[in-house]
Protein backbone atom coordinates (compact mmCIF):
# COMPACT_ATOMS: atom_id res chain seq x y z
CA UNK A 1 0.00 0.00 0.00
CA UNK A 2 1.79 3.23 -0.74
CA UNK A 3 0.89 6.09 1.85
CA UNK A 4 0.08 9.73 1.07
CA UNK A 5 2.83 12.15 1.89
CA UNK A 6 2.18 15.81 3.71
CA UNK A 7 2.45 17.10 0.25
CA UNK A 8 -0.18 15.18 -1.37
CA UNK A 9 -2.40 16.10 1.47
CA UNK A 10 -2.47 19.61 1.34
CA UNK A 11 -3.04 19.45 -2.61
CA UNK A 12 -6.01 17.80 -2.48
CA UNK A 13 -7.36 19.74 0.47
CA UNK A 14 -6.33 22.78 -1.79
CA UNK A 15 -8.52 21.40 -4.65
CA UNK A 16 -11.12 20.98 -2.24
CA UNK A 17 -11.42 24.05 -0.88
CA UNK A 18 -10.98 25.71 -4.18
CA UNK A 19 -14.03 23.92 -5.55
CA UNK A 20 -15.98 24.29 -2.66
CA UNK A 21 -15.26 28.27 -3.02
CA UNK A 22 -16.30 28.03 -6.32
CA UNK A 23 -19.93 26.44 -5.20
CA UNK A 24 -20.15 28.99 -2.74
CA UNK A 25 -19.83 31.42 -5.60
CA UNK A 26 -21.89 29.44 -7.93
CA UNK A 27 -24.58 29.29 -4.96
CA UNK A 28 -24.33 33.08 -4.71
CA UNK A 29 -24.19 34.52 -7.83
CA UNK A 30 -27.59 32.32 -8.46
CA UNK A 31 -29.60 34.19 -5.55
CA UNK A 32 -28.35 37.41 -5.99
CA UNK A 33 -29.68 37.13 -10.03
CA UNK A 34 -32.14 39.70 -10.75
CA UNK A 35 -34.65 38.37 -13.59
CA UNK A 36 -34.79 42.53 -14.76
CA UNK A 37 -31.89 42.22 -16.11
CA UNK A 38 -32.46 39.60 -18.09
CA UNK A 39 -35.38 41.69 -19.59
CA UNK A 40 -33.12 45.14 -20.08
CA UNK A 41 -30.61 42.92 -22.29
CA UNK A 42 -33.77 41.38 -24.24
CA UNK A 43 -35.15 44.76 -24.77
CA UNK A 44 -32.24 46.34 -25.61
CA UNK A 45 -31.17 43.38 -27.79
CA UNK A 46 -34.60 43.86 -29.60
CA UNK A 47 -33.92 47.90 -29.89
CA UNK A 48 -30.56 46.96 -31.98
CA UNK A 49 -32.53 44.58 -34.00
CA UNK A 50 -34.79 47.41 -34.72
CA UNK A 51 -32.34 49.89 -35.49
CA UNK A 52 -30.69 47.65 -37.66
CA UNK A 53 -34.00 46.82 -39.48
CA UNK A 54 -34.70 49.63 -41.98
CA UNK A 55 -37.81 47.72 -43.27
CA UNK A 56 -39.25 47.85 -39.71
CA UNK A 57 -38.15 51.59 -39.11
CA UNK A 58 -40.20 53.08 -41.90
CA UNK A 59 -43.28 50.65 -41.17
CA UNK A 60 -42.96 52.19 -37.41
CA UNK A 61 -42.57 55.45 -39.17
CA UNK A 62 -46.00 55.11 -41.44
CA UNK A 63 -47.59 53.78 -38.51
CA UNK A 64 -46.98 56.54 -36.74
CA UNK A 65 -48.28 58.71 -39.83
CA UNK A 66 -51.12 57.30 -39.95
CA UNK A 67 -52.39 57.41 -36.84
CA UNK A 68 -51.45 61.06 -36.98
CA UNK A 69 -53.30 61.85 -40.17
CA UNK A 70 -56.31 59.84 -38.78
CA UNK A 71 -56.13 62.23 -35.48
CA UNK A 72 -56.14 65.38 -38.21
CA UNK A 73 -58.95 64.26 -40.07
CA UNK A 74 -60.95 63.34 -36.93
CA UNK A 75 -60.50 67.19 -35.90
CA UNK A 76 -61.29 68.48 -39.16
CA UNK A 77 -64.11 67.12 -39.88
CA UNK A 78 -65.13 68.17 -35.96
CA UNK A 79 -64.06 71.60 -37.15
CA UNK A 80 -66.21 71.32 -40.45
CA UNK A 81 -69.29 70.63 -38.58
CA UNK A 82 -68.64 73.23 -36.16
CA UNK A 83 -68.72 75.76 -38.48
CA UNK A 84 -71.95 74.43 -40.33
CA UNK A 85 -73.57 74.29 -37.12
CA UNK A 86 -72.26 78.30 -36.73
CA UNK A 87 -73.52 79.24 -40.29
CA UNK A 88 -76.83 77.65 -39.55
CA UNK A 89 -77.15 79.47 -36.67
CA UNK A 90 -76.10 83.02 -37.69
CA UNK A 91 -78.58 82.70 -41.14
CA UNK A 92 -81.56 81.64 -38.51
CA UNK A 93 -80.68 84.86 -36.16
CA UNK A 94 -80.10 86.85 -39.30
CA UNK A 95 -83.63 85.96 -40.58
CA UNK A 96 -85.29 86.26 -37.13
CA UNK A 97 -83.47 90.19 -36.80
CA UNK A 98 -84.81 90.88 -40.56
CA UNK A 99 -88.10 89.78 -39.50
CA UNK A 100 -88.43 91.47 -36.10
CA UNK A 101 -85.99 94.68 -36.80
CA UNK A 102 -89.09 96.81 -36.61
CA UNK A 103 -90.77 95.52 -33.64
CA UNK A 104 -89.65 98.63 -31.28
CA UNK A 105 -90.92 101.40 -33.71
CA UNK A 106 -94.05 99.16 -34.65
CA UNK A 107 -94.92 98.74 -30.71
CA UNK A 108 -94.29 102.95 -30.87
CA UNK A 109 -96.46 103.40 -33.02
CA UNK A 110 -99.27 101.37 -32.26
CA UNK A 111 -100.86 103.92 -29.51
CA UNK A 112 -100.95 106.36 -31.81
CA UNK A 113 -103.39 104.41 -34.36
CA UNK A 114 -105.20 103.34 -31.99
CA UNK A 115 -106.30 106.47 -30.49
CA UNK A 116 -106.86 107.53 -34.11
CA UNK A 117 -109.03 104.70 -34.73
CA UNK A 118 -110.95 105.69 -31.62
CA UNK A 119 -111.28 109.16 -32.69
CA UNK A 120 -112.96 108.28 -36.59
CA UNK A 121 -115.33 105.81 -34.66
CA UNK A 122 -116.77 108.60 -32.29
CA UNK A 123 -120.55 108.86 -34.22
CA UNK A 124 -122.30 112.44 -33.92
CA UNK A 125 -118.60 113.65 -33.82
CA UNK A 126 -118.30 117.84 -34.25
CA UNK A 127 -116.12 119.93 -36.06
CA UNK A 128 -114.25 120.69 -32.69
CA UNK A 129 -113.90 117.50 -30.99
CA UNK A 130 -112.42 116.50 -34.33
CA UNK A 131 -109.86 119.18 -34.42
CA UNK A 132 -109.10 118.23 -30.34
CA UNK A 133 -108.84 114.77 -31.00
CA UNK A 134 -106.36 115.09 -34.11
CA UNK A 135 -104.71 117.71 -32.46
CA UNK A 136 -103.99 115.52 -29.44
CA UNK A 137 -102.99 112.47 -31.90
CA UNK A 138 -100.42 115.14 -33.64
CA UNK A 139 -98.90 116.09 -30.38
CA UNK A 140 -98.51 111.98 -29.31
CA UNK A 141 -97.00 111.87 -32.92
CA UNK A 142 -94.05 114.27 -32.84
CA UNK A 143 -93.40 113.32 -29.25
CA UNK A 144 -92.88 109.42 -30.72
CA UNK A 145 -90.78 111.07 -33.75
CA UNK A 146 -88.94 113.33 -31.30
CA UNK A 147 -88.01 110.16 -29.22
CA UNK A 148 -87.04 108.48 -31.94
CA UNK A 149 -84.33 111.51 -32.94
CA UNK A 150 -86.12 112.22 -36.02
CA UNK A 151 -86.37 116.45 -36.46
CA UNK A 152 -87.83 118.48 -39.62
CA UNK A 153 -85.26 119.78 -42.25
CA UNK A 154 -85.41 123.69 -41.98
CA UNK A 155 -86.28 124.93 -45.72
CA UNK A 156 -87.80 128.21 -45.86
CA UNK A 157 -85.25 131.29 -46.48
CA UNK A 158 -83.01 128.97 -46.25
CA UNK A 159 -80.32 129.06 -48.84
CA UNK A 160 -80.51 125.87 -50.86
CA UNK A 161 -78.47 122.62 -49.94
CA UNK A 162 -78.46 119.60 -52.05
CA UNK A 163 -77.65 117.43 -49.83
CA UNK A 164 -80.77 118.19 -47.52
CA UNK A 165 -83.41 120.07 -50.25
CA UNK A 166 -84.65 118.33 -53.66
CA UNK A 167 -85.09 121.34 -56.62
CA UNK A 168 -88.94 121.17 -57.89
CA UNK A 169 -88.99 124.33 -59.97
CA UNK A 170 -87.49 127.90 -60.21
CA UNK A 171 -89.49 130.99 -59.72
CA UNK A 172 -87.89 134.55 -60.97
CA UNK A 173 -88.29 136.59 -57.81
CA UNK A 174 -86.85 140.08 -57.49
CA UNK A 175 -87.35 140.20 -53.56
CA UNK A 176 -85.27 137.16 -53.02
CA UNK A 177 -81.60 136.56 -53.91
CA UNK A 178 -81.33 133.64 -55.89
CA UNK A 179 -80.74 130.25 -54.41
CA UNK A 180 -83.51 131.13 -52.03
CA UNK A 181 -86.03 128.55 -50.83
CA UNK A 182 -89.48 130.38 -51.32
CA UNK A 183 -91.93 127.57 -51.20
CA UNK A 184 -91.99 124.11 -49.36
CA UNK A 185 -93.94 121.37 -51.22
CA UNK A 186 -92.97 118.56 -48.79
CA UNK A 187 -90.46 118.49 -45.68
CA UNK A 188 -87.64 116.78 -45.19
CA UNK A 189 -86.40 115.08 -42.25
CA UNK A 190 -83.34 114.00 -40.06
CA UNK A 191 -82.80 110.72 -38.10
CA UNK A 192 -80.03 111.67 -36.20
CA UNK A 193 -78.33 114.54 -37.75
CA UNK A 194 -78.54 112.08 -40.99
CA UNK A 195 -80.86 112.87 -43.70
CA UNK A 196 -83.74 110.45 -44.22
CA UNK A 197 -85.75 112.38 -46.45
CA UNK A 198 -85.04 115.88 -48.13
CA UNK A 199 -87.36 118.67 -48.16
CA UNK A 200 -89.10 119.18 -51.81
CA UNK A 201 -88.54 123.19 -52.29
CA UNK A 202 -89.13 126.14 -55.68
CA UNK A 203 -86.18 128.11 -55.17
CA UNK A 204 -85.69 131.78 -56.37
CA UNK A 205 -83.48 132.85 -59.48
CA UNK A 206 -83.03 136.08 -61.04
CA UNK A 207 -85.81 137.74 -63.24
CA UNK A 208 -84.76 137.97 -66.67
CA UNK A 209 -83.76 142.20 -67.54
CA UNK A 210 -86.76 143.88 -69.39
CA UNK A 211 -85.47 145.79 -72.52
CA UNK A 212 -87.46 148.32 -74.63
CA UNK A 213 -89.43 146.99 -77.39
CA UNK A 214 -87.82 148.32 -80.55
CA UNK A 215 -90.14 150.04 -82.85
CA UNK A 216 -90.04 147.66 -85.52
CA UNK A 217 -93.11 149.45 -88.10
CA UNK A 218 -92.13 149.49 -91.59
CA UNK A 219 -93.26 151.81 -94.76
CA UNK A 220 -95.34 148.62 -95.59
CA UNK A 221 -96.94 148.28 -92.51
CA UNK A 222 -98.03 152.28 -92.71
CA UNK A 223 -98.45 153.14 -96.19
CA UNK A 224 -98.55 156.58 -97.22
CA UNK A 225 -101.93 157.95 -98.13
CA UNK A 226 -102.96 159.29 -101.57
CA UNK A 227 -104.85 161.83 -102.65
CA UNK A 228 -107.29 160.68 -105.71
CA UNK A 229 -108.86 163.99 -106.21
CA UNK A 230 -108.08 165.72 -109.37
Amino acid sequence: MVKKTSSQDEALNSEENDSTEMENESDSDIENFDPSLLDEELVEGEKEEEELDPVAMLEKQLKETENELLEKKEAFLRYQAETENFKRRLTKEKNDYAQFANEKLIKALLPIYDNLDRALSVSNATVESLNEGVQMIFKQFTSFLEKEKVKPIPAMGEKFDPSKHEVLNHIPSEEHEEGTIIEEYAKGYFLNDRVILPAKVVIAKKPPESEEAPDTATDSENPPTIDTEV
